[in-house]
């Protein structure tokens, strides 16, 4: 019998004890994305559950696609993660055409109110089919009222937790992108693996939906942090546009989704930075982003003023009037940068780099639960990283005053009684 790796990722204390065994930071980073990065077997059985999904679909759309895309194919799919999907029906004219047969084929559905209104309908009828005929397939639902409807199952042989779509190309453009970003330099890899894995055991990510901060963000964010580089480590979309040929031309649904898809043609800076430092200086970046005024923008690879009052506004790369972090809420935002600051702060620390000793030390000592608690955030030492303003420092000690004046009251209306 072959000799398969587990399919399933490890514990955080798994993940501790081993990065504690390594000698360097940057070791530790390249350890954590060896450890987390999808495996050739893992990646394979998804393209077998999109095949599946493509021969049920295939009784009502003969020779359809049904592609994987999101962490599946973007190279930041870490063990576990789900399988996004997407049914192309228009794929599979643009492939006609191509082929030059002169034959082209087209599918006929009933007039709709709306193409959203035909992809729910489409999805729908595929929803029913894999509940009752989807060998494996459990806890079908059909959740077509979202901004892009889906259909979203479990896959018991596999495991794995799967979402499908129809027609949403432009997702499939922005896997591309994010797969091309991390082909450019392998420390980008690195650091999108160190900082979702920090984020998850934090809650700053979670697998429920809500006001949470998503996966996707959070590598948009790291895009553009070495986008803000000196000299920058990858370049913005806009140059990748201009670098593009006749045959990288793409536009969806009105939106220009150009981008070269020759590597060689990118000519990339002369940048060493470490891991270590690109790592701390992450922290410190966001830790001081002004996001109340301030919005994230990887086509232009710089701060641009926020088009709306949100609490975190990224542009999508492609669909430029969409904020892709519309979901996050000021609280969230506030531990997030909190935690930023906490970790930068924890990185100075000369016994949190010392490996000789037998607590977790350097990235592993981020991993520690008791960072990411709300209380233990405030009620750590003062972090050199946060400068209080004068403002501040009033409106503290006007609180302290308050407070001291409530207690004093509590205190006379106890004797009182």
């Amino acid at each position: 019998m072959p000799k398969f790796k587990v399919q399933s990722p490890p514990s955080i204390s798994e993940i501790s004890q081993l990065l504690s065994e390594k000698n360097s930071i940057d070791e530790q980073l390249q350890c954590l994305t060896e450890t987390l990065e999808l495996t050739e077997e893992n990646v394979s059985l998804r393209f077998l559950v999109c095949s599946l999904l493509r021969d049920i679909a295939g009784a009502y759309f003969p020779e359809c696609i049904i592609r994987p895309f999101g962490s599946t194919v973007n190279s930041f799919g870490k063990l576990g993660c789900d399988v996004d999907m997407i049914l192309d029906l228009d794929g599979i004219y643009a492939t006609s055409q191509k082929k030059g047969s002169g034959l082209s084929l087209e599918y006929q559905v009933k007039r709709g109110a709306s193409e959203r209104a035909v992809t729910q309908s489409i999805l729908s009828v595929i929803g029913k089919c894999v509940d009752q005929f989807g060998p494996g397939c459990v806890g079908v639902q059909n959740i077509l009222q979202a901004r892009c409807p889906l259909v979203r199952f479990s896959h018991q042989p596999s495991g794995f937790q799967c979402d499908l779509t129809a027609n949403n190309r432009v997702a499939m453009k922005s896997s591309e992108l994010l797969f091309l970003y991390g082909q450019l330099d392998p420390r980008v890899r690195h650091l999108v693996f160190s900082v979702r894995c920090w984020a998850r055991v934090h809650s700053i990510t979670s697998s429920i939906p809500g006001a949470w901060i998503t996966n996707f963000s959070l590598t948009v964010m790291v895009v553009f942090f070495l986008q803000q580089r000196g000299p920058p480590i990858l370049p913005t979309l806009d140059r990748l546009k201009e670098l593009a040929g006749p045959s990288d031309k793409c536009v969806i649904e009105g939106n220009d989704c150009t981008i070269v898809s020759d590597l060689s043609k990118i000519t990339l800076q002369q940048n060493t930075d470490t891991l270590e430092k690109l790592l701390q200086e992450f922290f410190e970046f966001y830790g001081n982003f002004p996001f109340n005024k301030a919005s994230i923008n990887i086509r232009k690879g710089k701060e641009q003023t926020k088009p709306e009052t949100t609490a975190l506004y990224i542009q999508n790369p492609f669909e430029t009037t969409l904020n892709i972090s519309k979901n996050v809420n000021a609280t969230q935002l506030e531990r997030f940068v909190a935690l930023c600051r906490e970790s930068a702060w924890l990185l100075q620390q000369k016994e949190n780099l010392n490996q000789s000793s037998d607590s977790p030390w350097g990235f592993a000592a981020l991993l520690v639960p008791s960072v990411s608690s709300g209380a233990g955030v405030k009620n750590r030492r003062k972090r050199k990283l946060e400068p209080a303003s004068s403002r501040i420092k009033n409106l503290l000690d006007s609180l302290k005053i308050k407070g001291g004046e409530t207690v004093a009251k509590k205190g006379s209306a106890n004797s009182s009684r």
